[in-house]
């Protein structure tokens, strides 16, 4: 059964009331279902409970406000309804590994959860196909399950400025698939070639020298760049590759910022 279009009107309820206090059983009114009819209906469309979605939904509006001024992290967080520092501290590093206070320090790109949508928006990169000389960098290697929490401790922990010595320098973020463990292994540093500061407890690995799609992925702000590199990476396993005529030979695969 198609239960989207009325899971939007309840979707549009939440967002109309995201610092109000939000009843469950408003929620089921809004889309014509019954209180426990609406909690399945929801957990089938988005994949997640109305609970759940509120609460990335809140934390997400926080992490937004937190870098456009100079409010108070406290009263942001009391304006989206929770009712203490600790509670909100506690669910924000849950949700994204890092301080709120860290966050606001060095303003990560976060994965923000957005409202839920229905709608289809066409989504395409065309690549540019290109030849890159060997290369070597020097890197961490992540110690996180989910790549974008790794870059949240590479940042605030300002690692790239202990390789380089201080300066200024490109970050590259590696992954490779390990078979054995069947798990991806994912890496963050910066070329060998500037890591002249101090390189305790990295490694070197070499980007062997060959065809490449290069891809750049769309215009972002600061709130949505994660979720367009994740949907960049999508749309190029799932789309271009099997349309493209290319096969795909393994080893590395690598992002630049």
């Amino acid at each position: 059964m198609d239960y989207k279009e009325h899971i939007a009107k309840a979707v549009e309820y939440i967002e109309e009331n995201l610092t109000n206090e939000i009843d469950l059983a408003a929620c089921a009114k809004a889309c014509g279902y019954s209180k426990y009819y609406f909690l399945r209906a929801f957990k089938e469309v988005a994949g997640i409970t109305p609970i759940d979605y509120i609460r990335k939904r809140r934390l997400s509006e926080i992490a937004k406000r937190i870098c456009e001024g100079d409010e108070y992290i406290s009263e942001i967080a009391f304006a989206y309804g929770f009712n203490s520092k600790e509670n909100f501290t506690r669910a924000f590093k849950d949700e994204y590994h890092i301080l709120p206070t860290e966050y606001k320090q060095v303003q990560n790109s976060l994965k923000l959860y957005e409202p839920l949508s229905f709608d289809e928006i066409p989504f395409s990169v065309i690549p540019e196909i290109i030849n890159i000389p060997s290369f070597s960098l020097t890197v961490y290697k992540s110690d996180e399950d989910y790549p974008p929490n790794f870059w949240n401790k590479y940042n605030t922990k300002k690692l790239s400025f202990r390789l380089s010595g201080g300066k200024t320098c490109e970050d590259f973020g590696v992954s490779a698939w390990n078979s054995s463990e069947n798990k991806l292994d994912y890496y963050i540093g910066i070329r060998t070639e500037k890591a002249s500061g101090d390189v305790w407890g990295t490694e070197e690995i070499v980007i062997p020298g060959g065809l490449y799609a290069l891809f750049q992925t769309p215009i972002a702000t600061h709130a949505d760049f994660v979720n367009t590199i994740q949907r960049t990476w999508e749309y190029i396993r799932k789309v271009w590759l099997p349309q493209s005529g290319y096969k795909y030979t393994g080893g590395y695969e690598f992002e630049n910022r």
